[in-house]
């Protein structure tokens, strides 16, 4: 079983990134395999239209000139996944957006590829908007039939310079229980 995490926040060592590390080392006390993924600041563009996805038919976006591909294989290869993303202007950041489209595309011309995996939202958030930017990511897993857990509240920390996210108890606490339930409902539908 393995649980994927794609950072889309900019900045690799700041407060979405703390969130994802402290779900997924709670997975990881379960038994699970786990791995971070640094989407934010490296090169990621918006879906462009281009329907090769469509013709192709072969898990992959027709662009080959970023890390989309990498992240749909990881994607791919995941049993549970989780999007990071820190709240900008109420919404996700461009990375997020351009992964939620580009992958959602390639899964849903090929079959509905992520059809039935775990998926989860996780939003860092400084004050406001942060459960805009929950609904996007979870929109993104509900239209492509995945299954969402829940966690002792939603997905959010609150935190606005690097590592604040840290001293919101409540938020850190959510995370430790998102990835226990992750891990949960993993080893429950394998065993199904």
């Amino acid at each position: 079983m393995k649980l994927v995490a794609f950072n889309c926040s900019p900045r690799k060592e700041g407060n979405t990134a703390i969130l994802l590390r402290k779900a997924l080392e709670s997975a990881a006390a379960e038994g699970v395999e786990t791995e971070l993924v640094q989407v934010g600041g490296r090169p990621l563009h918006g879906c462009r239209a281009c329907y090769a996805c469509l013709k192709n038919k072969d898990r992959r976006c027709g662009m080959s000139d970023d890390i989309a591909n990498e992240c749909i294989g990881k994607m791919l290869d995941a049993d549970g996944i989780l999007i990071g993303s820190p709240t900008y202007f109420s919404d996700v950041t461009a990375e997020a957006k351009a992964l939620i489209d580009r992958a959602g595309l390639v899964s849903r011309v090929n079959g509905d590829l992520l059809r039935r995996k775990l998926g989860a939202a996780v939003v860092a958030v400084r004050r406001a908007g942060a459960i805009h930017t929950f609904d996007t990511i979870n929109h993104f897993f509900l239209i492509g039939g995945m299954i969402i857990p829940g966690s002792s509240y939603w997905n959010v920390g609150i935190g606005r310079n690097p590592g604040e996210v840290s001293q919101d108890e409540e938020g850190m606490k959510t995370m430790t229980d998102l990835g226990a339930n992750m891990a949960w409902l993993m080893k429950k539908l394998q065993a199904a």
